[in-house]
């Protein structure tokens, strides 16, 4: 994905500044949700190094989603219990 269009050099007018920031605002929460996701990943590499080989990689990959999702499961009853 590419970022929004560049900003203005010259005095841009109100119109645009608006559109700008919502766009730059937008942009930026879906890359935060992939960046998330990445950085999931890469807390359970090292899991994936120690469970073995790379072709059991997609068990592997599937065994942290199941973990994963369960952290979040939690998270979030316990975020409704509060």
């Amino acid at each position: 994905m590419t970022s929004p269009h560049r900003k203005c050099k010259k005095k841009a007018p109100d119109w645009y500044e608006e559109m700008h920031e919502r766009q730059r605002k937008a942009h930026s929460s879906r890359r935060l949700r992939v960046e998330h996701g990445i950085a999931h990943l890469k807390h359970w590499r090292a899991l994936a190094r120690h469970l073995g080989r790379r072709e059991h990689m997609d068990t592997t990959v599937q065994a942290i989603a199941g973990l994963l999702s369960q952290q979040q499961t939690a998270d979030q009853i316990l975020a409704r219990q509060t």
